[in-house]
């Protein structure tokens, strides 16, 4: 296949009940890397993806390593068949996905690094209460200019620039509030309070920030094999010193998701392939470029399909 293609991993959000669990009954290096995951977090981790409940399922301790490691064991198969993209790019927790698609981390070493982040996000959460808020209709130059404003009466930042017209903002409660009100007052078409466990990819993430320093010290990171497009710059990597300094600043920064698929885009990439449970990137790419393919492979039906399709084309 000469085609030029991406894989995108999906981040927090996309997480469902009953997720991976085709995958890890038709494969037995599934089961290996869920029982792997299992001993290193200390819980059943399939139990929780498979039979949930919800209401645990969505905890970030439970919900990054779920997400992480069923994207990884999507990708294991598709290494298997020799299907290797140009680049790769994850959307916040999916960028530690990411790493091990591209080669910087062991499945063992990115799994340890998203458990501490999982545990070390929550602890933040607990100690410094926030939220976070999407506008839906302003560009990222309105947004930018609004928490300019709102930073008057509290914290307050974009966090994630989803798509040209989609923005989440995040900080703490009253420099959020500020920013929703001035949304309506600039015009957004839609803004809604998102029911997260505290404000993502904002300063008050710093206590998270110095541990995952630390975990990220102790892991060995290294050189990629493939770029990753990092979610801080928008640009691609494949130093390892330079991986780790940008995990590092991710968890305090904005994710420039859209800005990172306009870079792709200017590449000449227009096959995207989201490996991991849901189909949100796709949904944000469709809305923001008129000619891309678009692939999800989240189920052992698409995988399989998907293979099948490559395989065809390789031919």
């Amino acid at each position: 296949m000469d085609k030029k293609f991406v894989f995108i991993l999906p981040g927090q959000g996309s997480q469902y009940v009953g997720m991976a669990k085709d995958l890890y009954e038709s494969s037995s290096e599934v089961k290996e890397l869920y029982a792997k995951a299992s001993e290193s977090l200390e819980y059943d981790l399939a139990k929780v993806c498979f039979e949930g409940p919800e209401e645990l399922l969505v905890q970030t301790k439970y919900t990054q390593p779920a997400i992480f490691v069923h994207s990884v064991s999507l990708w294991q198969f598709l290494k298997k068949e020799g299907i290797l993209p140009s680049f790769v790019a994850g959307h916040s927790l999916g960028e530690y996905s990411a790493t091990v698609c591209a080669g910087f981390f062991s499945f063992e070493d990115g799994l340890k690094a998203v458990k501490h982040r999982s545990l070390l996000m929550q602890k933040a959460c607990d100690k410094e209460k926030g939220t976070m808020a999407a506008i839906i209709g302003l560009s990222g130059e309105k947004v930018l200019e609004l928490c300019k404003q709102a930073s008057n009466y509290g914290i307050v930042q974009p966090a994630n620039f989803n798509s040209p017209d989609q923005v989440a903002i995040t900080g703490d409660l009253k420099g959020v509030e500020k920013g929703v009100e001035l949304a309506k007052e600039f015009g957004a078409k839609r803004v809604m309070m998102l029911s997260v466990g505290g404000a993502y990819h904002s300063p008050l993430m710093a206590l998270a920030k110095e541990g995952m320093a630390e975990v990220l010290n102790s892991v060995k990171i290294n050189p990629g094999q493939v770029p990753l497009i990092a979610n801080v710059t928008a640009t691609p990597t494949k130093d390892p010193v330079e991986l780790k300094y940008l995990l590092i600043e991710q968890i305090t920064s904005s994710v420039l998701w859209h800005q990172s698929m306009e870079y792709l885009y200017s590449q000449g990439i227009k096959d995207f392939i989201e490996i991991g449970p849901g189909k949100v990137l796709q949904g944000l790419l469709k809305r923001s470029f008129k000619e891309v393919n678009l692939y999800g492979i989240d189920k052992l039906s698409e995988l399989e399909q998907f293979i099948r399709e490559y395989k065809a084309v390789e031919v």
